[in-house]
């Protein structure tokens, strides 16, 4: 089974009547409270602070949408690297050695002004910036590449981390990216067994080893057999996800799949390297 994205039981419902053409009570009254809102506190991009017309996610302005670099086929079949030759290719470096995970998907490149809003959310406590994110993310039709998973698991904090940060940013991400499937979240059933030094001060050798037998699954029993969906903030290297992905594997997990809202393609960033926007094809 597909992700296929939920939209409620109250969908469609805020539109005209269908034999009437009139808008319902409700949704006016709903309407004119939200213009209401907007007219006494115009909502501003969060990325360069331009005031917006109306408040609508996500809250960014034109010119900092058409930075946003999103990530569109065709790429990697299992760990969604863009550029591939063709649909359903593997890149080079999952035909050399296949990852633990089946399948990583990621909207859209780290870069700006996507790469500020989760720095600025994962290190400033900036949550404003959460519901923009979650749009975004929803907003790809890659997301219809995940299975619906049994469980998802946010990528864990070790405990001193936790305490330091005073939350755990893939938990968040993954309960609003998902809101359908809040229930299936689980922080529990992956766990982070030792404190590590941050992973984006390491080359890709030493990021591994950083994280040898740092993460453990407490209760094998929960993940046997088992769809898994883990979410981070951002695919790198992969390594984090790949070590994570490991662990649920040795506990006997039938499939796990990645999902991360940013890609680090740095190449990718370089001008002449342009992707498009969702909807647009690459040819």
């Amino acid at each position: 089974m597909r992700f296929v994205q939920n939209k409620g039981k109250d969908a469609g419902k805020t539109g005209p009547h269908p034999e009437t053409g009139l808008v319902s009570g409700r949704s006016s009254i709903r309407a004119a409270l939200h213009a209401l809102a907007d007219l006494l506190s115009p909502p501003c991009c969060l990325a360069c602070g331009q005031i917006l017309p109306f408040s609508a996610l996500p809250l960014l302005c034109a010119d900092c949408q058409a930075q946003l670099r999103w990530i569109e086929p065709p790429l990697c079949a299992c760990c969604g690297l863009p550029g591939q030759e063709g649909r359903g290719q593997l890149c080079q470096a999952c035909r050399k050695q296949r990852p633990a995970f089946a399948l990583a998907r990621s909207p859209l490149l780290y870069g700006p002004p996507l790469r500020e809003a989760l720095l600025h959310f994962k290190f400033h406590h900036d949550f404003a910036w959460l519901p923009s994110l979650a749009a975004l993310c929803r907003a790809s039709a890659l997301l219809a590449d995940l299975t619906v998973p049994d469980w998802i698991l946010p990528v864990p904090l070790h405990l001193s981390r936790l305490r330091e940060r005073g939350f755990n940013q893939s938990l968040l991400l993954a309960r609003a990216c998902f809101p359908a499937w809040r229930s299936r979240i689980r922080a529990d059933l992956l766990l982070r067994t030792r404190s590590t030094v941050p992973q984006s001060s390491l080359d890709g050798a030493a990021r591994r080893s950083n994280l040898h037998a740092a993460f453990a699954v407490p209760r094998k029993e929960d993940v046997r057999g088992k769809s898994l969906l883990l979410v981070d903030d951002v695919f790198t290297t992969g390594t984090t996800v790949q070590v994570c992905a490991e662990a649920l594997q040795q506990a006997g997990a039938l499939r796990v799949e990645v999902f991360t809202p940013a890609r680090s393609v740095p190449w990718l960033l370089k001008p002449g390297s342009p992707l498009p926007a969702p909807g647009q094809s690459q040819r």
